[in-house]
This record gives C-alpha cells, structure tokens and sequence, in this order.
C-alpha cells in the first residue's frame, strides 16, 4: 500500500520536473489532432541557417575528412592498424579506463551535486566554484599539478607516476565537473513537497530517492556520462607527464595518435581516430535511450 501510494507521488513529481508540462502538453496535443507549428520566421530562419554552416564548417567536414582519410585505405589497411599489438592495447586502455572513471562520476557526480544544492555548509560556494576549475584549467596543467601531488617527489604517499592508476586520476580530475553540471541545476528545480508527501506516507529515503528522484536526474546524469566519456576517451594533455605514455602499459589512444602523425602515417591515424568516434557516439546514444527511459518510466 505504501510503495502504492509512493508511485502515486512520484508520477505527481512528473509534473514538476522541468519540461514534464511541456512533454504533456505536446502529448496532448498530438492526441487532439492540433496543426503543426508555424513555419519559422525569417529571423529565425537565417539564425538556424548560420548555425547549420558554422557547424558543418568547424565540425562536419573535419569528421568527415578524418573517416574519408581512415576508410581510404580500405578494411585490410584498418584491420591491420586496429590489430597491431600497441595500437590494440591503447585503444582497449582507453575505452576501459573511459568507462571505469564514467562509472565513478556518476556515483562521485551525483552526490556533489546532492550536496551542493540540498545542504548548507561553511565553504559550499567554494567548493561549487572549485568543480569548474578543471574547465578553466588547461589539461598539461592539470596533469603537471598531478604529477606534483602523487608523483616521485610529490608531498603525498601516493605515487602513482607511470601507472594505469594515474591515468585513471588524470581522466576523474578532468571529467568530474560534467556530471555535477549537468546533474545540479536539475535537483535545484525538483520539487520537494512531492518528497514530503511520500516520506508521510511511510516511505523511507531510499525509497524516495530511487522512486522519485532518481527518475527525474535520469535524463540529467546520462548526459553528464556521455559527456565525461567522450572526454575520457579524447583526453590527451592531462596525461601526458603523469601516465609515462609507456607503451602496452599507459599509452591510451590519443598518445598512440599523435606517434602516428609525427610517423607520417595519417591514415593510421585517421583510423584510430574514426574508432574513438565511432565509440564515443555509439555510447552518447545509448545513455541518452536510457536517460529517456528512466525519465519516462519516473
């Protein structure tokens, strides 16, 4: 009877996550057999047509240049690249370690986020600005900065120099701050009295936040993931002193790039890279099907 009443609330909640009227209103209309929307005016017509161009100038093209450069060679001249011994292995650490430190910002993400907005401590405007530094900060900084702290000669213990768990440090520093910001101005606009009414009717927290909450973030928290893996995946300046870039050990896909244009081998290059692509919008898709579930079935 409780869990009853608490799906009663949590599809109350629906209401009040941002968007829910809207969805409901389109829903609604479509139903009804309402026209379509009015053509665009001429404004805004000549804004999307910028848009459109700028975009396929800065980003279209360049991708479509790099899989033209990497399919040229054709499957053998990609197969031979992708199964060459330190290729593979650079690859398969990135994607392992991308996925790894997605999984850990999720978790790490979303309950800074938590924090931030549902509490009130001495210091919390400085951590919310501190979050956003690894956006202002340049990556080879970052990594130097790592490299001081839990290097050889940092004032920490911890030394995790040349080693798959510096890489994981470097790819969490830099790719923290996109869960939190995607997940923070979300819970910022929850309403909490549908969470008051279903902690009166006997709910527990946990049953709250996964019923309730947990749906409305859904949408939130896949897209901070798909954005901390896309970066994982391209990370390259973060890495480059902490990491050792040590061949078949912490060499990741970006370094192995690079050796292939300082080799004159483009094409070898442009596969490597068209894989990293391929992956990375694969895996932004997929988490946002599942962002939209969650969000649906909340």
């Amino acid at each position: 009877m409780t869990l009853s009443l608490v799906d009663d609330a949590a599809r109350a909640a629906s209401s009040t996550r941002p968007g829910g009227a809207e969805r409901r209103g389109r829903m609604n209309a479509r139903r009804r057999g309402t026209r379509a929307a009015p053509p665009l005016s001429v404004g805004a017509g000549l804004g999307l047509g910028a848009a459109v161009i700028w975009m396929t100038v800065l980003v279209l093209l360049p991708l479509a240049a790099v899989v033209a450069e990497a399919a040229a060679g054709g499957w053998s001249e990609a197969v031979r690249v992708l199964t060459q011994p330190q290729t593979a292995a650079a690859i398969r650490l990135t994607l392992v370690q991308a996925a790894l430190v997605t999984v850990i910002d999720v978790v790490m993400g979303t309950a800074i986020a938590w924090v931030l907005v549902r509490d009130r401590f001495w210091g919390r405007r400085l951590i919310d600005v501190i979050i956003d530094i690894p956006f202002a900060l340049p990556t080879v900084v970052a990594g130097l900065v790592l490299l001081a702290l839990y290097g050889p000669q940092g004032p920490t213990p911890v030394d995790v120099a040349n080693t798959r768990v510096a890489v994981t440090f470097a790819l969490a520093f830099v790719t923290l701050p996109f869960v939190v910001r995607a997940v923070q101005p979300v819970l910022e606009t929850l309403d909490r009295d549908v969470e008051d009414a279903a902690r009166s009717l006997g709910a527990d927290g946990l049953t709250v936040f996964g019923r309730i909450v947990l749906p409305a973030l859904a949408p939130a928290i896949a897209t901070g993931a798909a954005l901390a893996f896309a970066r994982g995946v391209a990370e390259y300046g973060s890495l480059v002193l902490i990491s050792g870039n040590l061949a078949m050990r912490t060499e990741v896909a970006s370094v192995r790039i690079l050796g292939y244009i300082e080799g004159g081998d483009l094409a070898a290059a442009a596969v490597v890279a068209t894989v990293l692509l391929a992956v990375s919008l694969a895996v932004t898709l997929l988490l946002g099907a599942i962002g939209r579930v969650g969000g649906r079935r909340g």
